[in-house]
């Protein structure tokens, strides 16, 4: 059975999990960063599949979810979405298309914004991502199916909730339940990452530090 512990352990050796100064696409100042880029070996990423695997296929057994497709918004959630489709049919016996977009629309070719499967009208589509701070990134993709067909958003799925507020009061994950009626479900979140490490230490002070400021 795959453990959070067993996760966050997962992303420190993968450095993928650091702890600095860094700047967050939404503009804050904060003392750790996951970078699911430095997931850069065949191990890293099918061990990634699988983790966010488990999350989909349990949203389809206990939620009683169904999806028509994945969908990995470009460029990091391409191998997430293809690396999770890839352990959902092989651990799972669940075989769901997936789709990712181009960040340049291709005008050659077979043309357009989107490569894999082509999503129609009443589609109920999960994303895949890797981590939302503000959920700036997650709105960005909203508002690109808007130009692609009509399509439900049913769940989205990361591999850390940081816990933050997006631009009100709530955290960034509640606002995309209440503004967009979506199912959230992440593999760890921030007190996971807290409760890992010994007390005392000085990177999880910081990171409590961060959370006064800008957690919920």
């Amino acid at each position: 059975m795959r453990s959070k512990n067993d996760f966050i352990n997962f992303m420190v050796s993968a450095n993928v999990l650091t702890f600095g100064d860094f700047t967050t696409k939404s503009g804050r100042k904060t003392p750790y960063f996951v970078n699911t880029g430095n997931y850069k070996t065949g191990k890293h990423i099918s061990t990634l599949g699988d983790y966010y695997a488990d999350l989909v296929a349990n949203s389809i057994k206990n939620d009683g979810i169904t999806y028509d497709a994945l969908f990995g918004p470009a460029y990091k959630g391409i191998t997430l979405v293809a690396a999770t489709a890839s352990s959902l049919y092989k651990n799972h016996d669940i075989d769901i298309p997936f789709f990712f977009n181009r960040k340049e629309v291709k005008d050659h070719g077979e043309g357009g914004a989107i490569v894999g499967y082509i999503p129609k009208d009443g589609d109920q589509v999960a994303v895949i991502e890797d981590v939302i701070t503000a959920g700036t990134a997650i709105r960005e993709t909203l508002e690109l199916f808007k130009t692609v067909a009509d399509i439900k958003i049913k769940s989205l799925f990361i591999s850390v909730d940081r816990m933050e507020r997006g631009p009100g009061t709530q955290s960034a994950l509640e606002q995309l339940r209440d503004d967009y009626d979506i199912n959230v479900c992440a593999i760890i979140n921030v007190h996971d990452i807290i409760d890992s490490f010994p007390k005392g230490d000085e990177r999880i002070a910081k990171i409590k530090a961060y959370l006064e400021e800008y957690g919920v």
